[in-house]
């Protein structure tokens, strides 16, 4: 009741406010059907213009994104783009670049949120998953192998030094005979041996861990468990036949010690083998192919676990794949429309076609519609491409006019006040902003770049004397995923499919999934053959030849 009531009083306000407005009634006292549409017609002209801002088109709206304006007269440097005359009669640049938002390009992508009672929204979920792998939980996970294994390498390298300290501090009654030569000798050995140790344990081990994976890693635990069973298994023989049996031979402890630090060289030297050797070796063919777009790339591999070829697989992605772009999907194409087809019935007879008839000629209908479609579709897809060279012409042109207008000075004193790249870069950028703005729009890369970001990458282009060229290179492609910097996060989740268990070694047939948002990439997996080279040796006598002479040839 109470809406009924708010829409009854707010149809009253409105009929009241319409009644002096209407110029004419007829009999009925309601407005003709030719007024009313025209009415209607010019309510809605009007709202149009209200939203185009005064009746322009979007040409307009783009030659006002980037406006050269007067600076205030705290503010000014010399260029040769501009030049005004200041009250002394000297020369100075005045260029001020109007402040935008993010979308410097006025995309037409809308970002709202859900239609839920609890507007809840796909900006919500992203920063949530990003708190989650930012959190506590995700960062123990992540480092705590690392953790376990640097606890363990430490008491492992400090055993033997505990070994041949312990029998030094006097803590009981144990005398030791004088360490001699020999002793001293194998003292220097024990102290070089730990040294190597300890740089080979940093280059191996001591390493930022670049993945986290699902299922534990076999070599590595391996490793960790050959070291702790081989520290644990000396210090329960130190201490029941030295410690306990006090043992006099100070060189014997010695040499005991320096058996501890020999086999943890030889287990540093097998986890080089199993970690770093072992896969080094191609023995794979694998291809990622990425759906949607699917854009493929082929490798080979060594002998590596499910997991470890999935996270080898993300490296070469990251780097040799071109940035995913959903806007490129139907840039050129339209979607066919399949529906509005009617049927018609000639004969008069409305029981000769059943339902399964007339859904039949309609698909027959829009199949041949759908041949014939390929046609435009071609041209379309020219079009496209041809619009594109165009807008690339014109900013090469733009580029390279707006470089002329920049040099770096030989010498301190001149006659133009100097620059730092910055400022050089606002001063020459909006002579080529509206052509790099349609070139980016036309190849919807304009939600990548913001406009301090282009300012940053020309200043960084002028002070290192890059040519236009070297300016444009990097939005003249999608580039490669690893420079996306809008999808740029320090940790990158994928999700890894397959029907095999993650920590076992690859083989032929292999296949599996990395899944992220709308971009998944299928891993296929294929092992490379056995290659049989023979030799076959040319008998000097057949390797001869002799010239033909013919009467029909020219010689």
């Amino acid at each position: 009741m109470d809406t009924e009531s708010v829409r009854s009083g707010r149809s009253e306000r409105s009929e009241r406010s319409q009644r002096s407005n209407r110029p004419y009634r007829n009999k009925s006292g309601r407005h003709s059907s030719r007024e009313r549409s025209h009415d209607r017609h010019r309510e809605r002209h009007h709202g149009d213009n209200h939203r185009n801002g005064g009746g322009h088109d979007d040409t307009d709206r783009d030659d006002r994104s980037v406006t050269i304006a007067p600076l205030p007269r705290s503010h000014h440097h010399h260029s040769d783009v501009t030049v005004t005359q200041g009250r002394n009669g000297e020369e100075r640049i005045e260029v001020q670049i109007m402040p935008q938002d993010e979308n410097w390009g006025e995309t037409t992508t809308a970002i709202t949120g859900n239609t839920s009672e609890t507007g809840f929204s796909m900006e919500d979920m992203s920063r949530i998953n990003k708190e989650m792998e930012e959190g506590i939980g995700f960062n123990c996970e992540r480092y705590m192998g690392s953790i376990v294994a640097g606890m363990l390498g430490v008491l492992a390298f400090l055993s033997p030094i505990a070994m041949v300290i312990l029998p030094k501090l006097g803590l009981e009654e144990w005398e030791q005979d004088p360490c001699g030569p020999e002793c001293e000798g194998l003292l220097i050995s024990f102290g070089s041996k730990l040294f190597i140790l300890l740089i080979g344990t940093w280059a191996l081990f001591f390493r930022r861990p670049k993945a986290t994976m699902p299922r534990i890693f076999i070599f590595r635990a391996v490793i960790l468990f050959l070291v702790f069973i081989f520290t644990f298994a000396f210090w329960l023989f130190y201490g029941f036949r030295i410690y306990k049996a006090k043992e006099k031979s100070y060189h014997n402890i010695v040499l005991y010690a320096v058996s501890l630090v020999d086999t943890l060289l030889f287990i540093h030297y097998i986890a080089i083998i199993l970690l770093e050797v072992r896969q080094l070796q191609p023995q794979y063919a694998v291809r990622i192919t990425r759906s949607p777009d699917g854009e493929s790339h082929n490798y080979t591999a060594g002998q590596l676990s499910i997991q470890r070829l999935a996270v080898w697989c993300l490296e070469q992605y990251y780097r040799d794949f071109q940035v995913y772009n959903p806007y490129l999907e139907h840039v050129s194409r339209r979607v066919p429309k399949l529906s509005g087809f009617k049927v018609y019935d000639i004969d008069g007879v409305q029981g000769s076609q059943t339902p399964a008839t007339r859904s039949r000629a309609i698909f027959a209908a829009a199949a041949r519609r759908r041949d014939q479609s390929h046609n435009d579709r071609f041209y379309e897809e020219q079009d496209y491409e041809r619009r594109v060279r165009k807008r690339k012409a014109r900013l090469f042109t733009a580029a390279e006019e707006a470089f002329t207008h920049i040099k770096r000075m030989q010498e301190e004193s001149g006659p133009a006040i100097p620059m730092d790249p910055l400022e050089a870069a606002q001063a020459i950028f909006p002579s080529m902003a509206r052509a790099l703005q349609k070139y980016l729009r036309i190849t919807r890369q304009q939600p990548r770049y913001t406009m301090e970001n282009i300012l940053q990458h020309l200043a960084t282009c002028i002070s290192c004397d890059q040519t236009p060229r070297a300016f444009l290179e990097r939005y003249l492609t999608q580039g490669p995923v690893i420079w996306n910097d809008k999808d740029l996060r320090s940790t990158q989740t994928w999700v890894l499919i397959c029907d095999q268990l993650l920590s076992r070694a690859v083989k032929d047939g292999t296949v599996f999934q990395l899944r992220q948002g709308d971009v998944t990439l299928l891993i296929a997996v294929r092992h490379l053959p056995h290659f049989n080279v023979t030799e076959e040796v040319i008998h000097p006598k057949n390797n001869k030849f002799v010239l033909r002479l013919n009467s029909e040839t020219s010689v």
